[in-house]
């Protein structure tokens, strides 16, 4: 309904900024037309309507409601450097026609005036959205990030608590199962042990499977750096060596998490500092590595979870709880993490071992 709503509205309100200029008649209804076709389409084909939009704009002189949303749109679609630049192309060149044009037209006080208001009528909301979009994708890690979080939070509080009375009740009902009691008694007491077993079991099931939650692995890095540098990180990866496999889904899914434990770090605390992402295949070790220059001054609740980890100075001795989940996450796959704050760099490193010469493994 909003939608339709805008369309109908942007579609009015040029129409009868076209009307105030003296046009009329199907010329008139022809462009009202063309604005709610460009409207309806901005969602699904954003820059062929910025385009479209464009192109009435230097035919009519007109078109600034449209020019600001299908702007904003285009700019919310930016994904790559390629898509910035022929949108900086299409742009420069359109505002060198409206120049031409204003130049061109009896008087010159306003022959400025034009491709001024052109600019301001296309690049702020372009910038607009592009922002938008960029809070959105740090937005949605950060989301995926706590989420995660609270998932091993829950895994360990069950294992902590519900893992030991249930274990308790295991052990006492089968201490009662060796005693002297009637056959009525005995009965019941090896039922509540089996119950008592079967719980823990279940448990442990539950937990390990909040744990091991299934999540991208190794392929899934690429896009992850894909989603960062459209969001306006500038990372570069570097590989070396042999690419062999990682003995199971909790390795590979742990590189992952470095990545992005990593990538959103740098994204938060150091915003547009370069980020160098490493893939360094050793004979019997993956290290993965994510720095990235440190911020000029700390952030007041440190490194997300810095300090105590693996040896980890922290930052202004405080941590929260990222990268301990981190380091359980990696250490569960048989591997080690480290955390090294300095004074002009912070890097995230984590070894993970690789499977045996002839072992399944998940990459």
């Amino acid at each position: 309904m909003v939608r339709y709503v805008l369309v109908a509205a942007v579609a009015a309100a040029d129409t009868a900024l076209l009307w105030l200029d003296g046009a009329g008649g199907w010329a008139l209804a022809a462009y009202a037309v063309s604005v709610a076709a460009v409207m309806a389409a901005v969602s699904r084909l954003p820059f062929a309507a910025f385009l479209a939009a464009l192109a009435l704009a230097v035919f009519t002189g007109g078109s600034l409601a449209l020019l600001v949303c299908t702007g904003f749109h285009a700019g919310h679609r930016l994904r790559t450097r390629a898509d910035a630049v022929v949108t900086a192309v299409v742009l420069a060149a359109y505002v060198g026609v409206v120049l031409s044009v204003a130049q061109r037209a009896p008087g010159g006080q306003e022959a400025w005036t034009v491709p001024a208001r052109a600019v301001v009528l296309t690049v702020p909301p372009l910038l607009a959205g592009r922002y938008l979009a960029r809070q959105r994708e740090h937005l949605r890690g950060e989301r995926d990030l706590v989420a995660e979080r609270e998932r091993l939070r829950i895994s360990r509080d069950m294992h902590d608590s519900l893992g030991h009375l249930l274990s308790l009740v295991s052990v006492r009902a089968a201490a009662l199962e060796v005693g002297p009691l009637p056959e009525d008694q005995r009965r019941a007491v090896h039922g509540l042990a089996a119950a008592a077993r079967t719980a823990a079991a279940e448990l442990h099931h539950v937990v390990g499977a909040l744990r091991r939650h299934e999540g991208p692995g190794l392929e899934g890095i690429d896009g992850l750096v894909a989603r960062f540098r459209a969001a306006g990180a500038a990372v570069t990866v570097e590989t070396s060596g042999r690419s062999a496999p990682l003995p199971g889904g909790d390795a590979a899914h742990a590189a992952y998490r470095v990545v992005r434990e990593g990538l959103t770090n740098a994204a938060k605390h150091a915003p547009g500092a370069p980020v160098t992402l490493s893939l360094d295949w050793q004979p019997d070790a993956l290290l993965v590595t994510v720095a990235n220059p440190a911020p000029h001054r700390a952030p007041p609740g440190g490194i997300d979870g810095a300090d105590g980890i693996d040896g980890a100075d922290g930052i202004d001795g405080t941590g929260g709880t990222g990268l301990a989940g981190l380091s359980e996450s990696v250490g569960a796959a048989g591997g080690l993490l480290r955390v090294r704050p300095g004074p002009h760099e912070f890097r995230l490193v984590a070894m993970l071992p690789l499977a045996p010469a002839g072992a399944g493994a998940v990459a």
